[in-house]
């Protein structure tokens, strides 16, 4: 048997085993006993909703991780792959054309198939909780442009790849990488101005003792922002947050609307105020700059195995190309990315407790931002008490009683 069709096979299947352990540990770490820190926010009956809404979400994401694991391995196994290129390949066209076409046929089926469980999960789990504001025609136009956006970023980037590859030589791993990198941060720039407007409104904030007191909060920290937004996350969902998009001066805050609704301004500017904080600390910077390295060391990885043969015969294909080594790379990349992926994240939570002591030591109204922290996670029926390997692998942001005890212990020792 070929040896990469057995890595190939172990990785899909165990990827899968893992994340199902995972998810099952967490369903029965729950605990009917509401920690005393969150009395007052939770009741009885509101408690018991947050538990069965995660574990309806657990098993929807078992479901559905169960049938693409089988329809994955079955389109490895019968030949799938070659199929496709088999259709693509009678087109005739030049390489990056005929790459477009492989990718936007594989990704076209992945997505067709992913829509009735997004239908699901939308339509009758969130509206079950009560979270669910999406309209069928909203639900429908957000698949239409995800697609089309998709198609002109994506498309523009694995085209640059392909370009590299069958042209540079042995440094087109080196090019792609600094392709990637440029596009990122051009991204970040464009995405807030081109990008998000398409799925969002963005209306200014009108002036307030809100915003005044966000100005205020700001200035005091020597903070530079574009502007305050009220975005219209209600027409969605009635789920609140709040972010940052951009760099530099072109730094916005995002409010939801419906977080506006649900919090004092002492708590809007103590969540502002973790954000800002991130920005102080130069977590995104710091971010960013790991999210580079560990493409760069993708790519180099990946330029070991463009038009690898033995792989490709483990896919069962006639011919090879640069498009598909993209493709079937990604499983053999599968466990690095999740090494990654749990540093990242190990990281992310260190980073989340540092914006949180800012907060207590600069807005210096802690009160303020633990009950906008409970308030959070109990609109949001957020888990409490998550086993400690779903927060390993999974969660960027520290298990919000956690959060909350780190802050009081702080408080308690100035």
């Amino acid at each position: 048997m070929n040896i990469y069709l057995v890595i190939v096979l172990v990785f899909v299947i165990g990827e899968y085993v893992l994340n199902a352990v995972v998810d099952i540990l967490n369903v029965r770490h729950l605990s009917f006993i509401l920690p005393q820190e969150f009395e007052g926010y939770f009741d009885t009956e509101k408690y018991r909703k947050a538990q069965k809404y995660l574990k309806e979400n657990t098993w929807l994401d078992l479901t559905k991780d169960t049938f693409f694991t089988v329809i994955t391995v079955i389109f490895i196994l019968a030949g799938g792959f070659d199929a496709v290129d088999q259709l693509t390949r009678s087109f005739h066209y030049g390489p990056i054309l005929s790459g477009l076409i492989f990718a936007g046929i594989l990704t076209l089926v992945f997505q067709a198939f992913s829509i009735p469980f997004s239908l699901y999960r939308t339509f009758v789990v969130e509206e079950k909780y009560g979270f669910n504001r999406t309209t069928l025609r909203t639900f429908v136009l957000d698949i239409i442009k995800s697609w089309l956006l998709g198609a002109i970023i994506k498309g523009g980037v694995f085209s640059a790849i392909i370009w590299f590859f069958n042209t540079v030589g042995k440094f087109a791993w080196f090019y792609s990488w600094i392709a990637l990198v440029l596009f990122r941060l051009s991204l970040a720039f464009v995405a807030p101005v081109l990008i998000l407007p398409l799925f969002n409104k963005f209306i200014p904030l009108e002036n307030s003792e809100l915003k005044e007191a966000i100005q205020q909060y700001a200035i005091s920290q020597n903070f530079k922002m574009k502007n305050i937004f009220k975005m219209d996350a209600s027409r969605r969902t009635i789920r609140s947050n709040a972010s940052f998009i951009g760099f530099g001066r072109y730094r916005r805050i995002i409010l939801f609307d419906n977080l506006i609704q649900k919090h004092t301004n002492d708590e809007l500017v103590s969540i502002l105020a973790h954000e800002i904080g991130h920005c102080k600390k130069k977590h995104f910077i710091k971010s960013l700059l790991f999210s580079i390295i560990t493409a760069g060391l993708m790519f180099f990885i990946l330029s070991f195995f463009i038009n690898n043969k033995g792989l490709f015969s483990a896919f069962k294909m006639k011919e090879t190309s640069v498009y598909a080594s993209l493709f079937f790379f990604r499983f053999l990349y599968s466990p690095l990315n999740l090494f990654f992926n749990i540093l990242r994240n190990t990281v992310s939570k260190k980073y989340e407790y540092e914006a949180d002591a800012f907060v207590v030591s600069t807005y210096r109204r802690p009160e303020a931002f633990v009950t906008a922290l409970k308030k959070l996670s109990c609109n949001n029926l957020s888990n409490l008490t998550p086993h400690p390997l779903k927060v390993l692998f999974d969660y960027t942001h520290p298990p919000v009683l956690k959060r909350v005890q780190a802050i009081s212990s702080l408080v308690m020792k100035s």
